[in-house]
C-alpha cells in the first residue's frame, strides 16, 4: 500500500493553535495519515518505513505534541524509558556525558526518553538495577563498569528483562554488550613504550574486580613479555585511587631505585597525576619518562601534547548503547548482541620510530 505525501515542515501546523492541545489526530490531519499510522509511527512500528516515522516524529516535535504516557502504559505495557545506571568514579573525563549523548542521539527519533538513575546511592549495585526491574520503571537498562560475573547480568538475564552493558563479562551465556579493546589499547601502548626505549614499563591498573582489569592485564603482558623487557605494577593504587594519592605514590617511587621510566594510564586523570608526580620528583616528561594514555576527551592532547594518546571514543559507544538496546527491546530472542570498539590510534609521526 503507497503512502500518502504530506504537508512539508510548516506547512498546515496553525491548526494546532486553533484547536489547542495537539493530538494524535492533529498529526494524522497535518500528515494526511490515519490516526493508527500515525500511533504506530510514533511507537516506531517497523512494519512503517523509516521516512514515515521520521516525518511523523518531526511533525510531533514542531507542534509540540506530548503522549499521554500513563494512557500508553496502560495500553501497550510499556515505559517508553530508557535508564542508565551511572556510577559515582570520576577517573574517565566527561564519561557521563559523553556515553549518556551518544544514547541520547540514538534515541532522538524513537519514543524513548532517558532517564539517569545514580546507582551509588543503592547499597549495592545490583539492589539500583533490581529497584528498576521490579517497579517496571524502564522498558531496558544500560549500565557500565562491568565484573567478570556480574550480578545485574545474572539478574537481568533470570528476568528477561532487556539490558545492554558497557563492559563485558565472563557468562557463558549470550549477552548484549558494547565494549572497548581494552587489550590492543595496552598492547600497542606498551609496544610505543618500548619502541621509544624506555627499559621499565609500568601500568596503572583498573579494580581488580573489574573485568576490563584483566584485558588490559592481558594486553600490556603479552607486549612486556614478548620483549624481554623489565615492567613493574604497582599493587597499592588503581585506576579508582584519588588524584592526589597517586600523585604522591608516584613521586614517592620516582625517587627509588629501579623506577619505571614509562607509564601506561588508562584514564587522562591519572595520566596527569602520574604527570605531577614525576615533576614533584624532578623527573620530565618526554626527557626521563613516557606516558602513553588512553584519552577520551582530548584533554591531554591539549595540556600535554607530549603524552602520546589512544582514544576511545565514548559517544560513539553511546550511541551503539541505545541502538543495540532497542533492537533488544524489540526482539526478545536478540541476546546475542555485541560490538568490540578498537582503539583509535594515532601517534605522531614525527615521533614514530
Amino acid at each position: 500500500m503507497t503512502e500518502p505525501s504530506w504537508p512539508r515542515s510548516g506547512e498546515n501546523l496553525e491548526i494546532t493553535h486553533k484547536r489547542g492541545k495537539p493530538t494524535l489526530r492533529t498529526i494524522a490531519t497535518i500528515a494526511g495519515l490515519a490516526v493508527t499510522t500515525v500511533s504506530r509511527a510514533l511507537s516506531d512500528a517497523p512494519q512503517i518505513s523509516l521516512e514515515t516515522r521520521q516525518r511523523v516524529h518531526r511533525i510531533a516535535r514542531e507542534i509540540g505534541y506530548l503522549p499521554d504516557r500513563a494512557a500508553q502504559r496502560l495500553k501497550t505495557g510499556r515505559t517508553n524509558v530508557i535508564a542508565i545506571l551511572l556510577d559515582s568514579h570520576e577517573e574517565v573525563v566527561g564519561f557521563s556525558t559523553s556515553i549518556m549523548y551518544g544514547i541520547a542521539k540514538a534515541l532522538k527519533e524513537t519514543s524513548y526518553h532517558l532517564v539517569v538513575a545514580p546507582n551509588f546511592l543503592s547499597t549495592t549495585d545490583v539492589e539500583a538495577a533490581e529497584y528498576i526491574v521490579r517497579n517496571h520503571l524502564a522498558d531496558g537498562l544500560i549500565f557500565t563498569r562491568t565484573e567478570p560475573l556480574d550480578a545485574r547480568v545474572r539478574l537481568l538475564l533470570e528476568t528477561g528483562f532487556p539490558f545492554i552493558c558497557h563492559g563485558r563479562t565472563e557468562f557463558s551465556t549470550p549477552h548484549p554488550y558494547v565494549d572497548y579493546d581494552n587489550f590492543t589499547f595496552a598492547y600497542e601502548a606498551t609496544r610505543r613504550l618500548i619502541a621509544k626505549g624506555r627499559k621499565k614499563v609500568a601500568v596503572v591498573l583498573p579494580p581488580k574486580r573489574l573485568t576490563f582489569c584483566q584485558h588490559i592485564l592481558h594486553g600490556f603482558m603479552t607486549a612486556v613479555r614478548a620483549a624481554g623487557i623489565a615492567y613493574e605494577i604497582p599493587e597499592t593504587v588503581d585506576l579508582d585511587t584519588p588524584a592526589d594519592v597517586l600523585r604522591d605514590f608516584i613521586s614517592s617511587r620516582a625517587a627509588a631505585l629501579e623506577a619505571p621510566d614509562g607509564f601506561i594510564c588508562p584514564g587522562e586523570v591519572s595520566a596527569l597525576a602520574v604527570i605531577s608526580g614525576m615533576s614533584d620528583a624532578g623527573r620530565t616528561l618526554a626527557v626521563d619518562y613516557d606516558i602513553v594514555a588512553k584519552e577520551t576527551s582530548r584533554l591531554l592532547t591539549q595540556l600535554q601534547p607530549k603524552v602520546d594518546t589512544i582514544h576511545e571514543d565514548l559517544t560513539a559507544a553511546g550511541e551503539d548503547l541505545g541502538r543495540m538496546l532497542l533492537q533488544r527491546i524489540n526482539n526478545a530472542d536478540a541476546e546475542d548482541l555485541h560490538l568490540l570498539l578498537p582503539p583509535q590510534i594515532n601517534f605522531p609521526v614525527d615521533q614514530a620510530l
